[in-house]
């Protein structure tokens, strides 16, 4: 029986090597996925903006733009869950593509099974079944921040930042719980889900992206602060 996370869910398989491609897609199809394929960067990006998909599986290495490339070039507009494929082992390249916004990563040679399993995690998290960590509100407040939860938008004053999913789901629950530390594995657990089978430098670098964004100096936060030797906390204090 097909799970109910899987069904008539639309992925995009971006990889130059097409007979991963046709095995990918012909073990998704049997969850009862819809897939659709591409084997260049800039065919994945033309069907990325033509097309709304639950879940891209995008290769790193690509002709004609990068799979880092496309990945962010997608964040300027869209959401949408992405698993990079890296080549085994290179953790530069695992960081990297969550600095570039992606929300998972496998590496090759890579087993159908656990491609399956990842892309089902991500679509269980994007169908907000994890994401319970925050009450009902159509605005959020704190300090000169303004968080839009519906819509996922931060505005800083009166200019809004661009967020990506996971970085503002992380601010959300900072903002709506001052002062109070989370572990990193606590942060994990709670906004990429128990099943995400990462590692807790995920949630590092996120944070590091959403102080980028958001402090003005990075360096110093003034909003997402680290307790040494425990976790991270939104301090409310003016």
């Amino acid at each position: 029986m097909n799970s109910g996370v899987t069904m008539s869910k639309k992925i995009l398989v971006v990889d130059d090597e097409k007979l991963i491609v046709k095995g990918v897609r012909f073990s998704l199809e049997q969850d009862g996925m819809i897939v659709d394929c591409a084997y260049d960067g800039n065919e994945a990006l033309e069907k990325i903006r033509a097309n709304n998909y639950d879940a891209i599986l995008l290769d790193l290495m690509l002709p004609g733009m990068s799979g880092l490339e496309v990945c962010l070039k997608t964040r300027e507009f869209s959401d949408v869950p992405i698993i990079m494929v890296t080549a085994k082992g290179d953790d530069v390249d695992k960081i990297t593509g969550l600095e570039y916004g992606a929300d998972d990563y496998i590496t090759k040679p890579f087993n159908i099974l656990e491609i399956k399993a990842r892309m089902k995690a991500v679509l269980r998290r994007s169908s907000g079944v994890v994401a319970e960590h925050a009450p009902e509100s159509d605005v959020i407040c704190a300090k000169n921040l303004r968080l839009e939860p519906q819509s996922k938008r931060l505005f800083i004053g009166d200019n809004e930042i661009r967020l990506t999913s996971k970085e503002f789901e992380v601010l959300e629950l900072l903002v709506t719980h001052p002062n109070k530390v989370y572990s990193r594995e606590n942060l994990m657990n709670i906004i990429w889900g128990y099943d995400f089978v990462g590692d807790v430098r995920t949630v590092d670098v996120h944070v590091r992206r959403l102080r980028e964004k958001i402090e003005p100096n990075s360096s110093e936060p003034i909003y997402v602060q680290t307790k040494w030797g425990m976790g991270y906390y939104f301090n409310d204090q003016e």
